[in-house]
């Protein structure tokens, strides 16, 4: 098997939310690499709201890459919360939309696990109704119905570059969620 050892492990910063570390990591073949890791303190869940053909993005500005994208709302698991609680939350939060009925698991991603120990749980809905202006209303330019439809030229035009919402949206076309 082609298992990498991790022989140690030291911090190179930590605060509440995110742990940077180098890990002494042996290779199958024997060479030892000084790897980089980053953990995030908690995981992430995700909501990919469908109805009648469209599907409910945020418009949004990434300060560290500089660039803009629609994204699906996700955001932080509290503790004690469960991952469908905290997608809902944050879906309304983000976009003033209530999810209605149920919400089932759609994919489970880690966007980047050859430098990240990060977790993203993402669940499908198809009703909600609109309750008023986003809670985070400095999470997004915008909130619209986007056509699912739209979704492969987004991505072909680099209006969608978020890996997870890349995944959720295409996982979803696949699978008609």
């Amino acid at each position: 098997m082609m298992r990498w050892t991790v022989h140690s492990e030291r911090t190179l910063y930590q605060d509440p939310w995110v742990h940077v570390a180098a890990a002494d990591v042996e290779l199958p073949d024997g060479r030892h690499l000084d790897h980089r890791l980053v953990r995030t303190a908690t995981a992430g869940a995700g909501l990919v709201l469908i109805r009648h053909g469209s599907v409910l993005l945020m418009w949004r500005h990434r300060f560290i890459t500089d660039t803009y994208g629609w994204e699906i709302p996700i955001g932080s698991i509290e503790p004690g919360e469960d991952p469908a609680s905290a997608a809902v939350r944050e879906a309304e939060e983000e976009t003033g939309w209530r999810t209605i009925g149920p919400v089932e698991p759609l994919l489970y991603a880690q966007p980047s696990p050859g430098l990240m120990a990060s977790e993203h749980f993402i669940f499908h809905a198809s009703e909600a109704t609109y309750v008023g202006p986003p809670v985070d209303d400095f999470e997004s330019d915008k909130v619209e119905w986007v056509p699912l439809s739209d979704v492969p030229s987004l991505i072909r035009d680099r209006r969608i570059t978020s890996g997870t919402t890349m995944n959720a949206l295409l996982f979803a076309i696949v699978n008609k969620a």
